[in-house]
């Protein structure tokens, strides 16, 4: 397979997945309830399949500024997420996830706001392509939001957990902070990792949503899309 054909299979995966996601909203649209939508291209994707729903949608809470300005250049009416009392269903996606739906995100640097309202919602669906599945995360570094006064201490800190971080230069988030991407990691125990790095002073959040999982995984691939769903579920 060439390159391109490779890039147009990633593609057709992406807007499989992102396609099947309606199944799990279609069920709350008319209902007055307000969707959870991720960042990301993969995510892109499911904000354009919701475009067709749009009448029947009464609000999104949008995990970063380029989502809500994708929303509402569809005319799909964005909340915030303090103005709602539930978040019945958030659909995203992964920069990697394992077998126990374990997650690193924040490639696109909306990491805290995404793990925010994952934190709220009952449901959360990822959708992804077959390359983001791996036996272990760390392949992909792992996105460290920071205080930009704590950076030097926090690259120093991530070295004594094994990893090499490194600035993001020239960005910054919504919130306004830095990122460290951390490279050179294995999480064999991404629960742990995430607790020991959330504690470090001057983070804001670390990319590891493994605490807090996706319930479901929505996965592209040649065959079709697979449905895998997470063996427990641990919301908080």
């Amino acid at each position: 397979m060439s390159q391109q054909d490779a890039v147009s299979a990633q593609d057709r995966a992406k807007q499989a997945v992102a396609r099947a996601a309606m199944e799990y909203v279609v069920p709350w649209l008319g209902t007055g309830a307000v969707i959870g939508v991720g960042t990301g291209s993969t995510a892109d994707l499911f904000i354009d399949e919701l475009a067709a729903h749009k009448a029947l949608i009464a609000g999104t809470v949008a995990s970063s500024e380029r989502s809500a300005t994708r929303l509402r250049a569809h005319g799909i009416r964005v909340v915030d997420l303090n103005d709602v009392a539930a978040v019945p269903v958030y659909i995203d996606g992964a920069d990697e996830i394992d077998a126990t739906l374990a997650m690193i995100k924040g490639g696109g640097g909306a990491l805290t706001r995404e793990k925010i309202v994952a934190a709220v919602a009952q449901t959360f669906v990822c959708i992804a392509d077959a390359s983001k599945l791996v036996p272990v995360l760390g392949r992909f570094p792992l996105p460290v939001e920071v205080i930009p006064m704590a950076r030097s201490y926090l690259v120093r800190e991530l070295a004594r957990l094994g990893g090499e971080a490194r600035l993001r230069v020239g960005y910054r988030t919504d919130n306004g902070n830095e990122i460290l991407d951390v490279h050179g990691l294995q999480i064999a125990a991404p629960r742990a990792l995430e607790a020991t790095i959330n504690a470090l002073a001057g983070v804001v959040t670390v990319g590891l949503f493994a605490q807090r999982g996706a319930d479901v995984l929505l996965l592209g691939s040649p065959e079709g899309v697979q449905v895998r769903q997470a063996a427990a579920t641990v919301h908080g």
